[in-house]
């Protein structure tokens, strides 16, 4: 029996994947449920299990875009298994003519050498080459269309010793997805970014003593996430316009936090969700950013743990960023950007101190939200991250943080 896999849906208004890299060759052997190719959509890449097992066909090539519903592989289920040494093959000795050798055709120079088609003509006044530095492969060394596309503007006199090779890859669909996204937020929000500083020494001091403590009886590290994550959370109570989103002429209103984390994986940057933040506590918070950067860099994250989301938390720092503009998520109405730690003076009841200090930037989206609510918002959070005790614990440290 041939089982004939077809392309499953990964989610709501999916309608095509790409076939990002086959796992296994055309004639393998495969077993039920094992990962057989990686598929790309545009919210994320999922692996296809074998549905069963058998000797599999493939119908697709890698970079094909394929529908919905579509045949990607053959399953002959009736095969058998082979055997892990008995697939050897016995080699005969054949004798065989010995291979005429091909004969260089010489290209004679004629009055079509080194002259552009009209259809290569005009690519090439597009990418502004000249014909004469091409060399054609048509008739007589005439330039064709095909050799007028894979032309490349010259990048300059290349040096006696060097090199300049260059590649030419076609992006993932995520990829594309996501740059497609980027640029649609900066032509159809109006997205502005606000700044302030954080005074980061109040967490470390915090974090020095509990952390220990803390990881000894959660499993987990009580990082710098957990208390932005609930200062966002804290904030975003107080002005709920940053909460909400523009759905044509409507504004939506969401009286739940779902906050986006964004983290870096193999196949970029991925934004799952924390949902209702509001509800979770600092242990909460740190254990499902730590299953959800597992799942992401694993490439296990599903299309559900990133769908939705009211408000984005992006983290430069990680990458030594000192200050940025971060870009809204769209439906979303804002974003907020930490970066690294740095050590800078400042004043501290009247004295120069040195403090370890950490910007913070809002973007968000001017149509709702103004300008007195986005500064509100970003005051909140560093009243939230620079008193965490009095604010975010109501005093009772050791109870917030589960050690009581």
């Amino acid at each position: 029996m041939v089982l004939e896999m077809k392309v499953p849906s990964p989610g709501e208004s999916i309608t095509e994947v790409e076939i990002a890299t086959w796992l296994v060759e055309d004639g393998d052997y495969v077993e039920k449920d094992q990962p057989i190719a990686e598929v790309d959509s545009d919210k994320a890449t999922l692996e296809l299990p074998a549905e069963e097992s058998g000797i599999i066909t493939l119908q697709a090539e890698e970079g094909d875009a394929v529908a919905v519903g579509a045949v990607v592989c053959l399953i002959d289920t009736a095969a058998e298994k082979p055997e892990g040494s008995s697939a050897t093959l016995t080699s005969t000795s054949v004798n065989e003519a010995p291979k005429a050798t091909p004969v260089k055709e010489e290209v004679t120079s004629t009055y079509a050498t080194g002259t552009a088609s009209p259809a290569a003509k005009k690519i090439l006044a597009e990418k502004n080459i000249v014909a004469s530095s091409i060399k054609g492969t048509g008739k007589a060394g005439r330039i064709t269309k095909e050799d007028a596309v894979k032309a490349v503007p010259s990048m300059g006199t290349m040096p006696e010793d060097g090199t300049r090779g260059t590649t030419r890859k076609k992006m993932s669909m995520l990829r594309r997805k996501v740059a497609e996204r980027l640029v649609a937020v900066k032509s159809e929000t109006a997205m502005l970014t606000t700044f302030n500083e954080v005074n980061m020494q109040p967490i470390f001091d915090l974090r020095a003593q509990y952390k220990e403590d803390f990881k000894a009886k959660h499993g987990v590290g009580l990082g710098f996430m957990s208390f932005f994550t609930l200062a966002v959370v804290r904030a975003l109570k107080m002005y709920p316009d940053v909460n909400s989103m523009i759905d044509g002429d409507f504004k939506i209103e969401h009286d739940f936090q779902d906050i986006s984390i964004a983290v870096s994986g193999p196949k970029g940057l991925m934004v799952p969700v924390i949902r209702n933040a509001e509800k979770l506590t600092f242990r909460g918070v740190e254990s499902e950013v730590k299953r959800l950067a597992i799942r992401a860099r694993d490439g296990q994250i599903t299309i559900d743990e990133m769908t939705g989301g009211t408000f984005t938390i992006t983290n430069g720092g990680v990458f030594g960023s000192m200050l940025s503009t971060p870009i809204i998520n769209p439906p979303q109405s804002g974003i907020l950007g930490m970066h690294n730690i740095v050590n800078r003076p400042m004043a501290v009841d009247g004295e120069v101190v040195i403090q370890p200090i950490m910007y913070v930037a809002l973007s968000y989206d001017h149509r709702i939200i103004d300008g007195n609510q986005s500064v509100g918002f970003l005051i909140a959070v560093k009243e939230g991250v620079e008193d965490p005790e009095n604010i975010l614990m109501d005093g009772k440290v050791e109870k917030h943080l589960g050690l009581s």
